[in-house]
């Protein structure tokens, strides 16, 4: 079984909209820049893929994974031709901080909060009429999981449409962690290449609106599976034998041999083990065919609760278009990844039919996709 997937939202540092962020990836556009919201003189790393939305340079203001959120959701579902009224259709959120920055400042500064925005229900209520939502916190893999969970919602039959999203904001604290285990900062992120040296954490917000029957709306993409499991091996560190059983639990799902995807839009987080071990990965996985290979972090950076399904819409772009965007800042492929097809350079024009959407998050939560262009 095949959903119709009849809407999609985004934002992110490097674009406003599905489209945008999609012409910065083929243009090689970065949104890394210089800390804004942050007390500079406290960290070693000194850039962030920060979306600019704030009145103030250096003055962070509360609220913005929600506003995010809600900008996200609105695009997908007026894409999707629905009215802005939600009532009776789930909404799941896939996030990995939900409004810990919020918190932090409530903390900190004494900015007003409360409890209740800690999640995102009252505010897809207010704006929306939501009435069916939930929050699924669950770090990087955290919006194909709720996705999984769409899927579900559909295949047992106990909704005919599903809005999914995932959203995250840099958290003060999350940013502090990093700084600290990464002594050296990395001074951009490079999947897949043999000077990579972690990642840089990014802001940012998608969605995708599925359903049963599309009638005459136009679709966007087709969900032929999503796999997910959780191989719990290591706190951080993922596991190959984890990661290939959903990959191939996705490509089993959809019906698809290796050699039927044409394209794979990777994890590609820049750091030394989740790097290699993707590589291994889909080299095992893909012995004997080449799909083209790309990623998007290196220019939105790792974006948590909405990575995946910002790559999925990547994704969705690239089988309507013909075009798979390059892996920026891939200039010296590491040995596991040198028999890889990863694009480089300039855009790639390709017919494209199936594509493959992977995402891991920390505990072993494994979480793939698969994708075809509209019929």
């Amino acid at each position: 079984m095949t959903y119709p997937i009849i809407g999609t939202g985004a934002i992110a540092s490097i674009g406003a909209d599905p489209g945008e962020i999609f012409d910065s990836l083929c243009a090689g556009r970065s949104g890394l820049g210089p800390l804004k919201a942050f007390d500079r003189t406290r960290y070693n790393a000194q850039q962030l893929f920060e979306i600019d939305d704030r009145r103030d340079e250096g003055v962070d203001e509360p609220g913005r994974a929600t506003r995010f959120l809600v900008h996200a959701v609105r695009q997908a579902v007026r894409d999707a031709g629905l009215p802005d009224d939600l009532s009776g259709i789930p909404v799941l959120v896939g996030t990995g901080l939900r409004e810990l920055r919020s918190l932090e400042l409530w903390w900190r500064d004494g900015v007003p909060f409360d409890a209740d925005g800690l999640h995102f229900e009252r505010a897809l209520a207010e704006e929306f009429g939501a009435d069916d939502t939930h929050t699924f916190a669950g770090a990087c893999s955290a919006s194909l999981y709720a996705l999984a969970l769409g899927w579900d919602l559909l295949e047992l039959g106990e909704a005919d449409t599903v809005v999914v999203a995932g959203c995250d904001v840099v958290t003060e604290s999350m940013f502090g962690l990093a700084d600290r285990v990464q002594f050296d900062p990395p001074p951009d992120v490079r999947p897949f290449d043999d000077r990579r040296r972690g990642t840089i954490l990014g802001e940012g917000a998608a969605a995708v609106v599925l359903t049963r029957d599309a009638g005459e709306r136009p679709v966007r993409g087709l969900l032929h599976s999503v796999a997910a499991n959780c191989d719990a091996h290591h706190q951080t560190a993922p596991d190959e034998a984890g990661v290939t059983a959903a990959v191939r639990q996705a490509q089993r799902r959809a019906g698809a041999e290796p050699a039927d995807i044409d394209l794979v839009v990777l994890h590609g987080t820049g750091t030394p083990l989740n790097d290699r071990t993707e590589a291994v990965v889909t080299g095992g996985v893909f012995d004997g065919s080449r799909p083209a290979l790309t990623g998007v972090k290196s220019l939105t950076g790792h974006t948590s609760g909405s990575a995946g399904l910002l790559s999925l819409i990547t994704a969705l772009r690239a089988l309507a278009t013909g075009l798979v965007p390059p892996v920026a800042n891939l200039a010296q492929p590491m040995a596991e990844a040198r028999e890889l097809n990863l694009v480089t350079g300039e855009p790639l024009a390709a017919p494209l039919r199936l594509a493959q959407v992977n995402s891991f998050g920390f505990g072993g939560v494994n979480a793939v996709a698969v994708v075809g262009g509209a019929v």
